[in-house]
């Protein structure tokens, strides 16, 4: 059998060596996508974000044995700051979801951001596309740590999660704004926590704020408190998640293909900046310019990196 029919057999040596070429860059791996796409577009994609020390990969590993009791298969990307030292993931969530390790129905891949902002990694879409490809019913992403603007889980996530605690400050502050925005469904994790009441209570109130922008048919976003460790909270948050797939999936159906419209632009105009940056930087250094030339240029102060670009524009899109 050939790779792709590996992978859709979901042969799980197969998943991780092309996830592996996918996040090293390997050109082949270009190959790989545009042939499984195909195969693409049936997984629920549920992302999970919120500050660091939440609690995200504890909540992972719980709604992960619901999933496997209902008899779906899991694909987990767990995303993780990256190391200075060997550019991977520094974290590696593989161990805090030791119970999922040997369960052939479950594949779990930490990826490092790589300074990539917005707390995914660059591949994250693609990475997904091979999950889903593999047959798999639901595949969770767990982002990085996030901070209030980093908030490119909604652009990859048919239901995002966002998942705070009681005792962080101001709880306002670490939700509100644009990471507030992106939630369909807000968990109070370690509930047991003095303050519990209040930041639930408080995210309602937000929740309440945003009505007069939804629709009557729009989703109202649910507030729910867990203690992951102790599997308190996990089988209501399992229910509503899937309440809001049937909410997307039935009679506003329009809202799960805006999801996979923004997803399809944002991928296509990605590829197409590395690959016309790549392209242009090949042509430029192929003329007998080099890119270090330009940015000594700017350092001596010869021209401005604004200049600059517009030469490369015009002489390159002639």
């Amino acid at each position: 059998m050939d790779v792709i029919e590996r992978i859709v057999l979901s042969d799980v040596r197969t998943i991780a060596r092309v996830l592996r070429d996918i996040d090293d860059e390997i050109p082949s791996a270009r190959d790989i996508l545009r042939e499984l796409y195909p195969h693409t577009g049936k997984a629920h994609v549920i992302g999970f974000t919120g500050p660091p020390g939440v609690g995200k990969s504890a909540l992972v590993d719980q709604i992960t044995i619901n999933y496997r009791n209902a008899g779906k298969t899991i694909g987990i990307l767990a995303v993780d700051p990256t190391s200075p030292f060997t550019g991977g993931a520094i974290l590696g969530d593989r161990i805090r979801m030791q119970r999922h390790f040997l369960d052939p129905g479950v594949f779990i891949r930490s990826l490092a951001t790589r300074g990539h902002l917005g707390g995914l990694s660059k591949f994250t879409i693609d990475m997904v596309s091979v999950l889903d490809a593999s047959g798999k019913d639901v595949i969770i992403i767990e982002t990085v740590g996030v901070g209030q603007d980093e908030v490119e889980i909604v652009n990859n996530a048919h239901t995002t999660i966002l998942v705070t605690i009681p005792g962080m400050g101001d709880d306002i502050q670490t939700i509100k704004a644009g990471i507030m925005e992106i939630g369909d469904i807000f968990v109070v994790n370690k509930a047991e926590r003095l303050g519990s009441y209040q930041t639930v209570r408080e995210l309602n109130n937000l929740i309440q704020l945003g009505a007069a922008r939804r629709g009557p048919d729009d989703w109202e976003p649910q507030v729910l408190e867990t203690v992951a460790v102790k599997s308190r909270g996990i089988k209501e948050l399992y229910e509503v998640i899937e309440k809001h797939r049937s909410h997307l999936l039935g009679t506003h159906s329009e809202k799960w293909r805006q999801i996979l419209e923004k997803r399809a632009r944002i991928q296509l105009m990605n590829i197409l900046k590395d690959q016309a940056l790549s392209a242009i930087i090949e042509r430029i250094e192929a003329s007998g310019d080099s890119v270090d030339q330009m940015v000594q240029k700017i350092v001596d102060r010869e021209s401005d990196p604004y200049t600059i670009v517009q030469q490369i524009i015009d002489r390159q899109l002639k």
